[in-house]
């Protein structure tokens, strides 16, 4: 099934953009912590099947994962996580779709980091928003590393903290994002 959605995806962005150079990756990271402040309770998870392309002729950038693939550190959490909070089996996967709004500030053709700034829709939880965030794209030969850091407010995207454990539960979850992508 993910192969099938992956493939759909690179085959609509090499159709659309005249096979312009595509970078692409399945295994792609984003961490995630929604820990309230002054809490010793840690709520972290990481998801390592992260579905990324990048066109680097248009700046096109699809996200894509599974929301069961977060990973806590008690399997309790895990639990909570997808059923209580995300409600995975109604809502199975999250997924950011936009551009890169700088994209002539960046010369895929070069190795170097460069500096830029992402905007589209972030879909979580059945609830789509559109974001902006700041990212790193590091290019080194026929190989990009994408990195971004940003939070979410969880309201934003209907998720319901109950009372009893918003002591424990942040108000806002901090992502980190890294993929290492190859050319296509």
């Amino acid at each position: 099934m993910k192969k099938t959605i992956l493939t759909l995806i690179y085959l609509a962005i090499v159709t659309t953009a005249g096979y312009a150079q595509t970078f692409m990756t399945r295994t792609g990271k984003i961490t995630f912590n929604a820990s309230a402040p002054g809490s010793p309770e840690k709520i972290e998870a990481v998801n390592n099947e992260v579905a990324n392309i990048l066109d680097s002729k248009t700046g096109n950038l699809i996200f894509q994962l599974p929301v069961k693939s977060f990973k806590f550190e008690r399997e309790l959490m895990q639990e909570h996580f997808n059923e209580n909070y995300m409600e995975s089996d109604k809502y199975p996967r999250s997924e950011f779709k936009g551009n890169i709004t700088n994209l002539t500030e960046v010369n895929f053709a070069k190795d170097g980091t460069y500096s830029v700034k992402v905007t589209g829709n972030l879909t979580m939880h059945g609830v789509t928003k559109e974001i902006s965030v700041p990212g790193t794209l590091s290019v080194s030969g026929k190989t990009v590393r994408a990195i971004a850091k940003f939070s979410v407010k969880l309201s934003d995207y209907n998720i319901d903290i109950p009372s009893v454990v918003a002591d424990k539960i942040g108000k806002e979850a901090k992502i980190t994002l890294e993929s290492d992508l190859t050319q296509k």
